[in-house]
């Protein structure tokens, strides 16, 4: 698969056409309808609030980020994406740039693959950007479209998709058209839901470059999100304890390093960086003892816990040391 995707242009909605006049005359080579619902799942699902924007010539990207994000609560055109997710000297989209411009606004760009996992979302109210290619392996036709429910009776699904709002594809020729991007397919969410297939490793991976696009305000929201679903992820209060130290609050993440200390205590980076935190908070002896159990225990990142011993003990802390507590009056 080309690293830049073209979008489908004004072509889309005729190639999806001549993939349906295939299927029904027997051509073509599709899948057998597959059967990807699970127990209990609802027999039809229409997403309310997903706006629909008929993309313009090669910018189904945008179309479908706008789409997605909109549903998301972040109300935005596609010609204002246009410049974080469109390549016009290749006419298309990469997935990692719609996947970065998701963060950018705020939200949690999280993967999902495979017509189960499809279905699940949006049974769960959750639309999903896919990429499918409705072309031919000699001569693809990448394209962008949002999920936004399915009719489970007939086997279908409902897509908005190029110039078209609401389209209905065999839920088989779909299967076709999205297994040849390796089901490639994309939740745009609010920090404070998790996705219906949801996995910890998952989720904090997608929070963690949140966190990195310094979005660190919704990056709190989806690690405390993480905490409420697992309350013991040393990673989750790690990553949290990362984001309140950016955004300068200094006791929350003292607490956080201190909580992922209580779940491992033999943490290098735990101690090393609720040490850190503590000087900060002018708690100089603490953060020496800290910083020296760090040291202690070697590895691969002694070098680094070497240097914040270093710095605790050749600086003073930069706010003044705390007066000692009085002894409460009995």
């Amino acid at each position: 698969m080309a690293a830049i995707l073209p979008a489908g242009g004004r072509k889309a909605a005729g190639l999806l056409l001549l993939l349906g006049l295939l299927t029904l005359s027997g051509c073509g080579g599709l899948t057998g309808t597959p059967t990807p619902w699970r127990d209990g799942a609802p027999e039809q699902v229409s997403i309310a609030g997903v706006p629909f924007f008929a993309q313009q010539e090669y910018q189904c990207g945008p179309a479908a980020l706008a789409m997605a994000l909109g549903w998301s609560g972040v109300k935005l055109t596609p010609e204002e994406l246009v410049g974080e997710v469109y390549t016009p000297g290749r006419e298309g989209s990469l997935q990692s740039a719609m996947v970065a411009a998701a963060r950018r606004h705020g939200r949690v760009a999280y993967p999902i693959a495979g017509l189960e996992a499809l279905m699940t979302e949006l049974g769960a109210s959750h639309p999903a950007i896919v990429l499918v290619n409705l072309g031919i392996d000699l001569y693809p036709k990448w394209h962008y479209a949002v999920a936004i429910g399915y009719d489970r009776p007939v086997a279908e699904i409902i897509l908005h998709s190029g110039a078209q709002a609401g389209e209905r594809l065999a839920l088989r020729v779909f299967n076709n058209i999205w297994q040849r991007s390796d089901y490639w397919g994309l939740l745009v969410l609010p920090p404070d839901e998790l996705p219906a297939t949801v996995s910890e490793e998952a989720w904090l991976e997608a929070v963690l470059g949140l966190e990195r696009t310094g979005q660190h305000a919704a990056a709190i929201t989806a690690y405390e999100t993480a905490l409420k679903r697992w309350p013991a992820s040393f990673s989750a209060w790690i990553g949290l304890g990362n984001c309140h130290y950016k955004a300068d609050n200094l006791p929350a993440a003292a607490r956080a390093f201190g909580q992922a200390i209580r779940l491992d205590p033999g943490s290098g980076p735990a101690l090393n960086n609720l040490a850190y935190v503590l000087w900060k908070q002018g708690r100089r002896e603490e953060a020496l003892n800290l910083a020296r159990q760090a040291v202690a225990l070697g590895g691969p990142l002694q070098e680094k816990f070497q240097k914040t011993l270093t710095e605790i003990e050749n600086n003073p802390s930069p706010s003044p040391e705390p007066p000692p507590r009085k002894k409460a009056v009995r």
